[in-house]
């Protein structure tokens, strides 16, 4: 889906997961991206200004950069 928070990253841009747990998303218009590890599950969300991501974009070299230099333009 199309949003400002994953401008200029792809498809199969890499994040780093600490552990197994997830975010199950009760209204699906709020799922920004999705995630195939195993299952599939809501990675990064999105309702009006909050903003959430499954996985910690500090360690998750460019494509973490990328992700919080979008979070600081928004």
């Amino acid at each position: 889906k199309e949003n400002p928070l994953i401008a200029g990253l792809y498809n199969s841009s890499y994040f780093y997961f600490l552990h197994s747990y997830y975010f199950e998303a009760h209204d699906e218009t709020n799922i920004v991206s999705t995630t195939k590890y195993g299952n599939h599950f809501v990675s990064t969300i999105n309702k009006e200004n909050i903003y959430g991501v499954q996985f910690h974009p500090e360690k998750s070299h460019q494509s973490g950069v990328q992700l919080l230099k979008n979070f600081s333009e928004l």
